[in-house]
């Protein structure tokens, strides 16, 4: 395969849909100004499985090339999706242990916003993991990452698996996980990374709403108001009422 006419090739179906209608439409979902062709994300993931589609024998080192290839000739807010699009079919079984550091990398070299990380998190580390139980831990220390976009990962890409069947087995992220990545991070400068605090929370809430309420009494004082009522979403009616008495 040559990555770079193939690359040119993809970014071109790319920009063939961009929409400028859409593109300002886009715009509202973020506070800070982002390059975008005004292309949804359906379709984004529709031309990467478009490609392969007849060429289901590419290997997913091949496919991984091209990915990078992609994302570093990537200038607007969809080319990076779709970078991210052409690894998802290969990532839960084609991909090595070596693509948690990748995938660092690209948090703080080509991710520029929360719907890139998400994406990034849900899409493609979500899969990943699925085939990769034992790296989940590796993601303990993007807390300590320069990138604003690694640390919100460091709890996003993990909130699939605070319970989650895998196989014949069920899959639990410890709780000292969750707390301590939270307790790390809930004083975090940047929005984006307080709030993943708060998804992580909540989602744990769910499964483990006293130990959860119990970690929301300690530390209330200490969360944005924002964090803490998201943290709090799941737990029942009474538990709220009483943890927002107390703020």
């Amino acid at each position: 395969m040559d990555i770079n006419a193939v690359a040119d090739e993809l970014l071109g179906s790319l920009a063939a849909k961009s929409d400028a209608d859409f593109a300002a439409k886009t715009q509202r979902y973020f506070p800070q100004r982002i390059r975008a062709l005004g292309v949804s994300n359906a379709s984004v993931v529709d031309i990467a499985n478009d490609y392969f589609r007849t060429r289901r024998d590419i290997p997913a080192a091949t496919r991984l090339a091209l990915a990078e290839e992609v994302l570093s000739r990537g200038s607007h807010h969809e080319e990076v999706l779709l970078g991210f699009a052409l690894l998802h079919k290969v990532a839960r079984v084609g991909l090595d242990g070596e693509f948690l550091d990748r995938c660092e990398h690209w948090l703080g070299s080509y991710v520029s916003n929360w719907a890139q990380c998400d994406d990034l998190c849900l899409k493609l580390l979500y899969p990943y993991f699925r085939g990769h139980l034992d790296l989940i831990p590796r993601t303990r220390h993007w807390v300590e990452s320069p990138s604003p976009w690694a640390r919100r990962a460091a709890n996003v890409s993990v909130v699939k698996f605070v319970r989650r069947k895998v196989g014949r087995s069920v899959f639990e992220l410890p709780l000292s996980h969750v707390f301590d990545n939270c307790t790390r991070l809930m004083h975090d400068e940047d929005v984006y990374v307080r709030k993943g605090c708060g998804w992580l929370l909540k989602v744990t809430g769910e499964v483990h709403p006293d130990e959860v309420a119990a970690f929301l009494r300690e530390w209330r004082t200490e969360m944005s108001r924002d964090t803490f009522r998201y943290a709090m979403e799941k737990l029942d009616h009474e538990t709220r009422t009483s943890l927002m008495a107390l703020r």
